[in-house]
């Protein structure tokens, strides 16, 4: 079994543009609850609410000042003191097209925190986290409208991918597709719901998410068809009104 420090640090991106009131940050908190009840201590930053100027991919931060940012705003002030401390990073993403803009400018500000130092490995060039970056694992947290989990499939590609260009762990990616139907299935999002804290539990506790408990989480609560109509409907009311 993994064993962790009841010190284990716990630092959550949260890039919704409804920060606390979206289905992402409600399904990012039962997760961290679960992580706190195993011994854990989070943090929570919303990119939304921090000022971040865009990369201009000059490569000063791998050629000239290494691990230093040409820019000093909220990545040097906020993201970058924290994501050295976390050993564990939850990266907490909705489905837009495809990400949402506020946390497409922070992930692409994270190269002050990689090695210039590049390595072939498994037939892919990698990199890898400064030796005072703390974090070894990465998780998702990921939601979105439409009905299949496989809307979700190019930001896990994008977690996993992070994770091994960074040579740390990916521990597993907590998934739920048409989130916002769960206030519709009250039974079902409290299974949901409880299935979530317990992943997060057992990410600490153990330092993995059965395939089971991942499966509860992302289950169908409506019928494709029906969820379909329901959008259809939606745009159909709503093309009227423009009319």
């Amino acid at each position: 079994m993994f064993l962790v420090s009841l010190m284990t640090r716990v630092l959550a991106i949260n890039g919704s543009a409804r920060m606390e009131k979206g289905q992402t940050a409600k399904m990012l908190a039962v997760f961290l609850q679960g992580m706190e009840e195993a011994g854990a201590s989070t943090d929570i930053i919303y990119a939304k609410r921090l000022k971040i100027r865009p990369c201009v991919g000059n490569f000063q931060c791998w050629f000239e000042k290494v691990g230093e940012c040409i820019y000093s705003d909220d990545m040097q002030e906020v993201v970058f003191p924290k994501m050295r401390e976390a050993d564990i990073l939850v990266l907490a993403i909705p489905v837009y097209f495809p990400f949402p803009g506020e946390m497409q400018n922070l992930l692409n500000r994270l190269m002050p925190l990689v090695e210039p130092i590049l390595e072939f490995r498994n037939g892919r060039t990698r990199a890898k986290f400064h030796d005072n970056v703390n974090i070894s694992k990465i998780a998702l947290v990921s939601t979105g409208g439409w009905w299949e989990k496989d809307n979700l499939s190019a930001i896990v590609k994008f977690a996993e991918d992070f994770a091994r260009d960074a040579s740390i762990e990916f521990a597993g990616s907590v998934l739920r597709p048409h989130a916002f139907w769960m206030s519709e299935e009250e039974e079902k999002e409290r299974e949901v719901l409880d299935a979530t804290k317990r992943a997060g539990f057992q990410l600490v506790k153990e330092g993995r998410m059965t395939a089971e408990l991942l499966d509860i989480i992302s289950q169908p609560l409506v019928s494709e068809n029906e969820l379909r109509e329901w959008y259809n409907a939606a745009y159909g009311r709503a093309k009227k009104g423009l009319d």
